[in-house]
């Protein structure tokens, strides 16, 4: 029997209320049955630049999940509640391993060539899960033109595409008909993190949900944009399709 799925609708974004065990417990039962799902991790930047996943949003194998503080509080002040966990990619993908009976089959997309090897490293030596191919988001996706048929060759469950949004979002959307993996998943800046080409904030700064800030005073000059300016965009189509 299905449980019950609270969906709140953020600047129409209809974005699910769950947990991240809950959450991880369904997408497993995704892989389980051989289905296929389209994570979504869904930030201001998201509803703000990838209007275009309006046309896919009602498809049922595309499911959206809130990420930050930005769309808690978009929560409050359209539906009078707060999203159920805070979720993202950064935490959400490692608890998701750690929750398979078994080493799940991984393909990893986008970074450096440099980058990418040590991310391929700590998901296989870190983390226990079987990587069984990869593609660099530069050069080496530029002349993959068989990116299809190399996934699927590789047995693939899990696709992790880390490009930043909206490229990674609009790449799914175009291979996912031709992937066979069950899991596509967008995780941003994740590839960095694990390489430890990036720092994560300081716990304490994570529980006080203020890890955007942090990495505001890392990259002023890429994020300024999007904490200022294309804050008040989001706020203003919460508001004009609420």
């Amino acid at each position: 029997m299905t449980e019950p799925v609270e969906i709140l609708s953020i600047s129409q974004f209809p974005v699910v209320s769950t947990t991240a065990d809950a959450l991880a417990t369904r997408l497993l039962r995704v892989v389980e049955q051989r289905g296929q799902t389209l994570l979504i991790f869904a930030n201001t930047n998201l509803v703000v630049k990838c209007r275009f996943l309006l046309d896919h949003v009602k498809d049922p194998g595309v499911l959206l999940v809130n990420d930050g503080i930005g769309l808690d509080i978009a929560a409050k002040l359209l539906h009078g509640k707060r999203f159920a966990a805070n979720l993202n990619g950064t935490d959400f993908t490692p608890l998701l391993f750690s929750r398979s009976p078994r080493p799940l089959k991984v393909f990893m997309v986008g970074g450096r060539p440099e980058i990418l090897a040590r991310a391929v490293n700590h998901v296989e030596q870190r983390l226990g899960q079987q990587v069984v191919g990869s593609c660099d988001g530069y050069d080496g996706l530029r002349t993959a033109h068989d990116i299809d048929q190399r996934i699927n060759a590789s047995g693939a469950e899990v696709v992790l595409v880390a490009m930043g949004n909206p490229i990674q979002e609009r790449w799914m959307l175009e291979h996912r008909a031709a992937v066979n993996a069950n899991i596509l998943m967008g995780v941003g800046a994740l590839f960095d993190f694990w390489a430890g080409d990036k720092p994560r904030a300081p716990k304490l700064v994570q529980r006080l949900r203020l890890e955007w800030l942090f990495r505001l005073s890392l990259e002023p000059r890429r994020l300024l944009r999007r904490y200022t300016s294309d804050i008040m965009v989001f706020l203003y189509m919460c508001f004009k399709y609420r």
